[in-house]
């Protein structure tokens, strides 16, 4: 499978909004940039579906736009949507390009957070990411503003190492760099050490 960071060249601010080429071409997250939806088209004519991680506005405000551009493919989302075709949940299964994807819930940095993880990929979303500024080799999502809960997303993240499997080795994040395992270090050792982190109940940035 293919892997392309369709919001990489933003101005604005956004998530990591990912194009996962393949037999069921997808996109996890459709970010805030304007013109998304043309980036997508540069690599693919048709989308199978869309599959959200979570609702944020900086996940979804070009939704609308990639659903017009693309026909209307399959939206999967766990929260409800007015566009939503697929309601996800907890052990359900996702196709992305080519490889089969659990829907792993993980609340905390959102209520309606989930994860995708399959054999060899994790699309962690903002539950955990690589590197953001806090952190530079294992972060969580922020938990200070309204509806979040830093106890939740400890929860979730313990969620998400016993369903992790070993032969994971790539993860991509909502924000931050996406993540290829190395001979020193694993994707398990990037959630482990985030774990850790937010177990220490500490603001993640000063002004927290």
């Amino acid at each position: 499978m293919d892997f392309v960071t369709v919001t990489a060249a933003a101005e604005e601010f956004t998530c990591n909004a990912y194009f996962v080429d393949g037999d069921s071409p997808a996109l996890v997250d459709a970010g805030a940039m304007p013109g998304v939806e043309d980036v997508v088209a540069e690599h693919t004519s048709s989308l199978d579906r869309v599959a959200l991680t979570h609702q944020h506005h900086d996940h979804v405000d070009e939704l609308g736009a990639v659903l017009d551009a693309f026909d209307d493919p399959e939206l999967a989302a766990y929260a409800e949507h007015a566009r939503r075709d697929r309601a996800l949940s907890d052990g359900d299964e996702v196709v992305l390009g080519d490889e089969t994807f659990e829907v792993v819930y993980t609340p905390g940095h959102a209520t309606d957070h989930v994860a995708f993880v399959g054999d060899t990929v994790l699309f962690s979303g903002d539950v955990v990411v690589y590197n953001d500024g806090a952190f530079d080799d294992g972060s969580f999502g922020r938990t200070d503003m309204p509806g979040q809960s830093r106890e939740r997303l400890t929860e979730s993240l313990r969620t998400l190492l016993d369903r992790l499997p070993e032969s994971v080795t790539s993860m991509y994040a909502g924000h931050g760099d996406p993540f290829h395992a190395t001979d020193d270090e694993s994707v398990h050792d990037v959630v482990e050490r985030a774990l850790e982190r937010a177990e220490r109940r500490e603001p993640k940035y000063p002004e927290e």
